[in-house]
This record gives C-alpha cells, structure tokens and sequence, in this order.
C-alpha cells in the first residue's frame, strides 16, 4: 500500500511538470485574416501604448456607437504598424469615468510605427466616422515599463 502511494506520488510529481503549450493565436471580430499571430516574433521588450478614451454624444444610439466599435477593431487589419490592439466598455464601480464608456488600447513597436498610424489613410477614415458621435476623446501615449 505505502508503496503504490510512494508510486502515485512520483507520478503525480512528474504529471505536475508537464506543460502543454499552445500557440496563440489573435482573435479578431473581423471576418478577414489578421495580420499576425504574437506567436510569429518574440515578445519586444518594450511597447509604446497608444490609450483613447471617448465619450460619445448624449443621443447616440447603440447602433451608432457599434458602427464606431466596429470601425476601430478594424484599424489593425488595415495598418501594420499596429502591434496589437484591444478595447473595452467601462465597468469601473467608482463612478470616476467622467461620461467616458469607452477604451481602445493600441500597441506600437516604436515611435514610427505610431508616426505611421496617426496619419494613415484609415486612421483619417476612422476619424471621419467618428466625428459625428464623439463628445469628447482622451488620449494618453506611454512606453510600458
């Protein structure tokens, strides 16, 4: 019997420091193929974020802000200078968020990939689209340390 435990023990010891890898994989709301897997390069060893926060227009209506929704997820599938990119609603319970509801989070390799991305033609697109709905916008840009 101590033996058989001694035995479960091993085993387990050696099951435990298995691990399995998997790719990565990006996942996009977009139909159309995206343009990198994070698995494809090693991680960078810094990343300059690009923040947005919006406050739309009082009247707006979900399908509108959907539409908005829609068009910033688009951007990296449209722009190549973007690392990586992901957003969000808020949900915050401290009621600090000012009439901001919305974060768009995007990720350059470096200062000319945003210098890139700010004036590119779907960018400018994006902005055009925005305008009608946009209340208000903040924009932070930091290097991650």
């Amino acid at each position: 019997m101590a033996r058989n435990l001694v035995f479960l023990m091993i085993v387990s010891v050696l099951l435990g420091g298995c691990v399995h890898v998997q790719e990565t994989k990006r996942v996009c709301e977009d139909p159309t193929p995206c343009p990198y897997t994070q698995a494809q390069a090693p991680a960078p060893t810094q990343v300059l974020r690009h923040v947005v926060l919006f406050k739309f227009k009082e009247g707006t209506s979900a399908a509108d802000i959907r539409k908005v929704e829609n068009a910033f997820s688009a951007l990296p599938s449209k722009i190549d200078a973007i690392y990586d990119y992901e957003w969000g609603t808020d949900v915050s319970v401290e009621n600090l968020q000012k009439g901001y509801t919305h974060c768009f989070f995007v990720s350059f390799l470096s200062e000319a990939d945003r210098a890139t991305y700010l004036p590119h033609p779907a960018h400018k697109e994006f902005g055009a689209l925005l305008g009608p709905y946009l209340g208000d916008v903040v924009v932070v840009d930091y290097w991650a340390k």
